[in-house]
């Protein structure tokens, strides 16, 4: 892959500052602080940790999985209850809670391992801009970011996925290590690798009592169940109870260096279970994910309803630590609810997909509000490709086909939907969390589909989505087909960077 040199696109050039200001503690005059807040004026550590393929299974969401290190945690902060990713996929989500920017606009629209990856190679991102105003900057465990040298890291530790859950335990160790030695505010990003798949019952003792298919029921969202698919979820319940127990394990760590008060600790997964109807699709499986942010400066034992976007973080981040964000960035800082506020950051949050591995290219937009979702797939009258090789990887296909005549009707009719998606899918979440019954042809609620049409292309013009134009949808589609087939090159580059087509059109 060839990178440029051009600094993000051209319609966000001019709004990229040469330099960053730090405007002291943005925190001054909050009223309602926890105990031993740090003084005005100082500079907080950011503890940014990441899990592997998890949505909202924790104890703290209301699932039936014992978590009690991140419902402690979830205690001392803020527990946000509708956040969402951009896209259900590592590198795409990454990328955007990286660089405030959807896919389509940073380029990381796929897996880096396939060698999908951002448009520019000086993208501005988070831990660059922190770095530049005096934070030294760590990770351990994988970026999963193309290029990887667009992010400087002063430190890193145990590079790679690490699917393989190798020596868990000195990622805490590692990370005590990291901030004490440092005479500087730091930036730490631990990235844990469970609930990915596989789905290991026990590693090194851990979960000390690991569930079994007799113990649980089937994700609802499945809305199919199986032997094989309780077993499933019981190991992921299982990959969920060892990452809390590292977890408890690094903040016990943090407050022995004697900076957990002076730390704010965030928490997400980069998306949802590698289950039916979860990762690779825009269904509420895969891109609604937990969040926690607890912060010595910021109020307690809360929950949020509204809704907020990964791509927030980066510009919450700039604002707890007093660094003027840039003002190009799509994220919206939440440093007003972490303050106490229970006002809307957003009306609207907009998600979306474009390929995983080549073998699951399908072009979606997603747009909702507090009640309904509105799913637009562009190459609609195409099948999905990703269908079965999502489902093989979890069920196979006889059992998930005798699984269904066990369901009722409309869950059939879902899956079809998913196999062979119509161009529109609108979905009543307050009635129909699941995603079962797709209303988008329903004159009843023509209203509300007109309206959310209307704003996901407001937002699509807003933000140069090269896919307000259908047949770049199926250009990508097509390409990817053919390449996942004959091994060919993808040259998204040339005709999706908003930066080259901008370019094209003032010649």
């Amino acid at each position: 892959m060839k990178y440029r040199n051009s600094i993000l696109t051209g319609a966000l050039l001019a709004l990229v500052p040469s330099a960053l200001t730090y405007c002291g503690h943005a925190n001054q005059g909050s009223t309602d602080k926890k105990e031993g807040s740090p003084e005005p004026g100082s500079r907080p550590n950011i503890l940014f940790i990441v899990s592997e393929d998890n949505g909202q299974e924790l104890g703290c969401y209301g699932a039936p999985v014992k978590t009690p290190n991140l419902d402690k945690l979830a205690s001392e902060g803020v527990l946000f209850k509708n956040a969402y990713v951009t896209q259900a996929g590592s590198s795409p989500s990454r990328a955007s809670f990286l660089t405030s920017l959807y896919p389509h606009q940073n380029g990381q629209i796929g897996l880096a391992t396939w060698d999908y990856s951002m448009y520019q190679e000086n993208t501005p991102n988070m831990v660059n801009t922190l770095k530049e105003s005096g934070y030294r900057t760590g990770m351990i465990g994988k970026l999963h970011v193309l290029p990887e040298s667009a992010f400087a890291f002063d430190w890193w530790e145990t590079q790679g996925s690490n699917f393989q859950r190798k020596n868990l335990s000195r990622y805490a160790v590692e990370a005590a290590k990291f901030i004490k030695e440092s005479d500087q505010p730091v930036y730490l990003q631990v990235n844990y690798p469970d609930a990915h798949d596989p789905f290991l019952a026990q590693v090194d003792g851990h979960p000390a009592k690991p569930l079994t298919g007799q113990d649980v029921e089937a994700l609802p969202y499945f809305g199919v169940t199986s032997d094989s698919l309780r077993q499933k979820t019981a190991d992921y319940y299982n990959c969920i109870m060892r990452l809390d127990d590292w977890i408890g394990d690094l903040l016990e760590k943090l407050k022995e260096t004697g900076e957990y008060d002076n730390t704010v600790i965030i928490y997400i997964g980069d998306h949802g279970a590698d289950m039916l109807r979860g990762k690779r699709t825009v269904y509420e499986g895969g891109v609604r994910i937990p969040m926690i942010i607890s912060w010595s400066g910021g109020v307690r034992n809360t929950v949020y309803e509204g809704l907020v976007s990964t791509i927030d973080i980066y510009p919450t981040v700039l604002a707890i630590t007093g660094i003027k964000a840039p003002s190009y960035l799509e994220g919206k800082s939440l440093l007003p609810v972490l303050e106490g506020s229970t006002e809307p950051v957003r009306k609207f949050l907009f998600t979306e997909f474009h390929v995983h591995s080549n073998h699951n290219p399908y072009p979606q937009r997603a747009v909702r509000n507090k009640n309904f979702k509105l799913i637009y797939n562009p190459v609609s009258g195409y099948e999905n490709p990703g269908f079965f090789f999502t489902i093989g990887k979890k069920i196979d296909k006889t059992d998930f086909y005798k699984a269904l005549e066990s369901a009722p009707p409309v869950v059939g009719q879902a899956y079809e939907r998913m196999r062979k998606p119509p161009e529109y899918e609108l979905y009543d979440l307050r009635n129909d969390p699941f995603e079962w019954n797709n209303l988008a042809d329903d004159p009843d609620y023509s209203k509300v589909f007109e309206r959310l049409k209307e704003k996901l292309h407001e937002w699509q013009v807003a933000t140069s989505d090269p896919f307000i134009d259908t047949s770049v949808a199926e250009r990508l589609f097509l390409e990817i087909k053919a390449a996942n087939e004959k091994k060919v090159e993808i040259g998204y580059h040339e005709y999706m960077d908003p930066h080259l087509v901008l370019t094209e059109s003032e010649k």
